[in-house]
């Protein structure tokens, strides 16, 4: 998919309008952002965004997260395992202590 964010009030109205124009092209849209399928016509709209606004405009493309392959094990246990806690205002620094999951602190150091 290909993500375009805008950063001025005439970049967004341009998106919006692209996007009530052309709503076969729109997976979601955000406000100031939208998801584009990844199709040429597209990254056409994206490129004339681009060209109108600049700077204003960045586009990136995208994939989508899969928890089962982009993910440990563990952190999907810890996730899980989490959510259903038996006090739910327990933060996770102190739900963690004495198992087997990680710490927030070593999860926020390692990369995905």
């Amino acid at each position: 998919m290909l993500l375009i964010v805008t950063y001025s009030s005439h970049a967004r109205q341009t998106l919006r309008n692209a996007c009530r124009s052309h709503e076969e092209s729109v997976v979601r849209r955000f406000g100031r952002a939208a998801l584009l399928t990844e199709t040429e016509y597209s990254a056409f709209l994206a490129c004339r965004l681009r060209i109108r606004h600049g700077a204003d405009v960045q586009v990136e493309r995208t994939t989508p997260f899969n928890e089962f392959l982009d993910l440990p094990e563990e952190i999907r246990t810890a996730a899980t395992a989490y959510e259903h806690r038996e006090t739910p205002n327990t933060p996770y620094d102190k739900f963690v202590v004495g198992t087997d999951h990680p710490t927030s602190e070593s999860m926020r150091t390692r990369e995905l």
